[in-house]
């Protein structure tokens, strides 16, 4: 049976849709004692997977027990938190008609970042993921709600050519949409009524790890937001910062108070990780300090550190992902593998509130609801990336000119590649581009 849901997961082109991108194939041909279905949806104005759980309740609960009979575990958690009420009232209610006794709903605190897996599967099973590692290392398999939609779809032969997103911020009409996958931004904006401001800015995912984009932008296997900004908000200022700009003020400004180590999850976590030691080495010039800055490949890069514990607007994520990218070209993989026993002591006190964390951002007023639109989105053209996961770039199996109806298959895996994603078309048209990415026209 394992056999039979791996190969349907690998032909329908699945990959982790909370942003990791890795391919879910992967995941469900391991074994593992627990499943944990991560709908924590921790970072402020998204609403896509509070969505996803209450209108396709059922099939995620399908989706899970499917890679759960895959991975050979006897317990799954749906993670998620109890604010999200229409959620909760349909996922009970999917539970019994799915007579899924050995699962159960888990309230996870309203905490950012409760997303993050290492954090999540701490929450759920009080295990702590070693240092440099995944939390298969202690036993679980971590899977995005939509991610177990798409599993349930898989096995019915339906490929992946749609992704839900959440389109809010400063537009007229904030909602959750299921968009064919590489559909402009900008289409996107006039369903959601098009932008409220003149000068904007967007940003492709949450407000703390997404990154700005253009309108000409699409969307990918991985987008779960577009957020519409002033181009003035602090948020895009600092993410326009360039890294020249976020190096000379960690050497001038940074006073080591700790306040980014004292709410790093990670740290929290029991790992060795300390943002202010980091800075430190920088700010003194200790460049060759390595087993200090080497500490910088633990770091998630999730933001609570600039956002929320740094009182000098300084960005030690933005020097631990410098630093990550230095070693990764310079050949240098990640040295540590600490195996924490206990979570910090303190842990319980630091966790971030989310509607804390959204004040602190400047985003309250943005806070409101992204109903899901229930009428089938349509766009004449669409742009496939074929890099929008972890692994190899996919490779076209088509030619310019050619002719596809909606899902058929566009692009494969390497030959030999460790690890990569099936591309199919999202709309009926015809191939105009192959290099890069697949462009597709309807006719």
């Amino acid at each position: 049976m394992r056999e039979k849901i791996v190969a349907a997961v690998k032909e329908a082109g699945i990959v982790g849709a909370g942003g990791a991108g890795f391919p879910t194939y992967v995941k469900v041909n391991a074994d593992a004692d627990i499943i944990i279905v991560n709908g924590a949806e921790c970072e402020p104005l998204l609403r896509a997977h509070q969505n996803i759980m209450a209108s396709e309740s059922e099939r995620l609960v399908l989706g899970l027990q499917s890679v759960m009979l895959a991975t050979g575990a006897k317990r799954g958690y749906i993670g998620l938190k109890k604010k999200y009420e229409e959620a909760v009232s349909k996922l009970q209610v999917a539970l019994v008609q799915r007579d899924a006794k050995n699962i159960e709903l888990f309230f996870l605190p309203d905490m950012y970042p409760a997303g993050d897996e290492q954090v999540l599967v701490h929450e759920v099973t009080g295990r702590i993921v070693p240092e440099g590692g995944i939390p298969l290392h202690v036993g679980v398999v971590v899977a995005n709600v939509e991610t177990l939609v798409n599993v349930a779809n898989a096995l019915e032969g339906q490929p992946v050519i749609d992704k839900y997103v959440t389109v809010t911020g400063a537009v007229n009409r904030p909602v959750t949409v299921k968009a064919p996958i590489g559909m402009p931004v900008g289409e996107l904006l006039q369903l959601a009524g098009g932008a409220a401001i003149n000068d904007y800015a967007l940003i492709d995912g949450g407000p703390m790890m997404g990154r700005l984009v253009a309108a000409d932008a699409v969307v990918t296997k991985t987008t779960g937001g577009i957020i519409l900004l002033p181009a003035s908000h602090t948020l895009v200022v600092q993410k326009r910062t360039p890294w020249s700009t976020i190096a000379n003020r960690a050497k001038a400004v940074c006073c080591n108070c700790r306040g980014c180590t004292d709410v790093c999850p990670r740290y929290l976590l029991g790992h060795r990780l300390e943002p202010h030691r980091i800075m430190q080495a920088i700010g003194s010039g200790q460049m060759n300090e390595t087993e200090v800055l080497a500490k910088a490949f633990l770091c998630s890069e999730c933001g609570a550190c600039e956002a929320y514990g740094c009182t000098m607007g300084l960005s030690p994520r933005r020097v631990n992902a410098e630093l990550k990218k230095n070693f990764s070209k310079a050949g240098i993989k990640n040295p540590n593998n600490f195996k924490p026993e206990f979570a910090h002591l303190g842990r319980e006190n630091r966790r971030i509130p989310t509607k804390r964390l959204l004040y602190r951002l400047g985003l309250e007023q943005y806070d409101v609801k992204a109903p899901i639109r229930c009428e089938p989105i349509v766009t004449q053209d669409v742009r496939l990336l074929l890099l929008q996961h972890i692994g190899a770039p996919s490779q076209p199996i088509v030619a310019i000119g050619t002719s596809v109806n909606k899902g058929d298959k566009v692009a494969v895996i390497p030959d030999g590649a460790a690890l990569g994603s099936v591309l199919h078309a999202s709309i009926t048209g015809q191939i105009y581009n192959i290099d890069g990415w697949i462009g597709i026209r309807s006719i």
